[in-house]
């Protein structure tokens, strides 16, 4: 395993935050880890102090897009060890994002390393609220200098940390999206790559405009099929059975997705992942059967819908989700060891 060199911050911020009352994203850890690309081979992987990071202005990120990410949850275990959650399907998941994006591959197990090193060293930061966390952000970008169209020859992949609280504290409204589109088979769409959430941001701001939360994605060609929410995977219940769009090349493969698959099936329920109509479900909600749908993401978790809709629908949900609250419920008690892990999901940062 390669040594990675720590090198400590002189002063921790962690007592200026309230991390009882905090937003995901704004304010950040005290340490960063960073590893360089470069001559063919990763090098020099540490944990430094949190700075700014000098950037030439033509970085082939800034010009042609070479950048991608994940994103991961820490939290506190019974002992007061700090916790991630799958983070070999992360590791995984980056590296084929990377392939995709013509960037070179990660190591996993330094990738693994690389977090639970990191996630020690931040566990002051890890808020022991329900529903938060520590939010972890990998990623890795073209750094070199260059204006042309080709793959760069030098990258850097970097972790940062964001103390989190709920992402959503109510049931949330879905615009299903008939005019943009955000991702077709052989695009980018299943790569977790920066550039699909930019041309995510005008539409979410259009939904937003019309009070609903996030966009529901429908197909390119005929906007019918449901491909997934603005930053979930989504799932619906109909006649006792719980239903997903399949993996079928334009879908992210979420972490927390394959999760709850997992998580139903061993509680007995049929999970099947197939094409889905909108219309489908329009009927569903018609004729009574559609009895639950949830999305599912690491920053949101589990986000229960109440409804889907545009200028043509309506959907309204159940005012009551059994299923939905249970997968939540047991998730979480997993994540903070309050409930047997039977799928060897947590990995103790130690």
């Amino acid at each position: 395993m390669t040594a990675i060199k720590v090198t400590k911050a002189a002063h921790s911020t962690v007592g200026e935050v309230d991390l009882n009352n905090i937003v995901m994203g704004k304010k950040f850890t005290d340490h960063m880890f960073v590893c360089d690309y470069q001559d063919g081979e990763w090098k020099n992987p540490r944990i430094e102090p949190l700075q700014l990071i000098p950037t030439h202005p033509a970085a082939m990120a800034l010009h042609y897009g070479q950048a991608i990410f994940e994103g991961m949850k820490a939290t506190l275990g019974k002992e007061g060890t700090p916790l991630l959650f799958r983070p070999y399907e992360n590791a995984k998941r980056l590296n084929f994002s990377a392939n995709r994006m013509g960037m070179p591959a990660f190591p996993e197990e330094l990738f693994v390393e690389a977090l639970k090193q990191f996630t020690e060293l931040e566990k002051q930061w890890i808020p022991t609220k329900e529903g938060s966390a520590l939010y972890l952000r990998p990623f890795m970008y073209a750094d070199e200098p260059f204006i042309g169209m080709r793959a760069a020859t030098s990258y850097k992949f970097m972790v940062i940390a964001s103390p989190a609280g709920p992402f959503f504290s109510r049931k949330i409204k879905l615009y299903a999206e008939k005019k943009y589109v955000r991702a077709v088979n052989g695009g980018t769409g299943e790569a977790k790559a920066a550039g699909n959430y930019a041309a995510a941001i005008r539409p979410t701001e259009y939904a937003k405009a019309k009070s609903y939360d996030q966009v529901l994605w429908l197909d390119a060609h005929d906007f019918e099929y449901i491909q997934e929410v603005g930053t979930m995977n989504i799932f619906f219940k109909i006649d006792g059975k719980f239903i997903t769009p399949d993996l079928s090349g334009s879908i992210l493969s979420g972490i927390t997705r394959m999760s709850v698959i997992d998580l139903l099936r061993s509680k007995g329920f049929e999970v099947i992942e197939k094409p889905i109509k909108i219309s489908e479900i329009i009927e569903a909600s018609k004729n009574g059967t559609l009895e639950e749908a949830f999305g599912t993401g690491t920053a949101v978790g589990i986000a229960m819908i109440d409804e889907i809709g545009n200028n043509d629908f309506t959907i309204k949900l159940p005012e009551n989700n059994p299923v939905s609250v249970m997968v939540n419920d047991t998730l979480n008690a997993i994540k903070l060891q309050k409930e047997e892990d039977p799928f060897g999901w947590i990995v103790e940062a130690k």
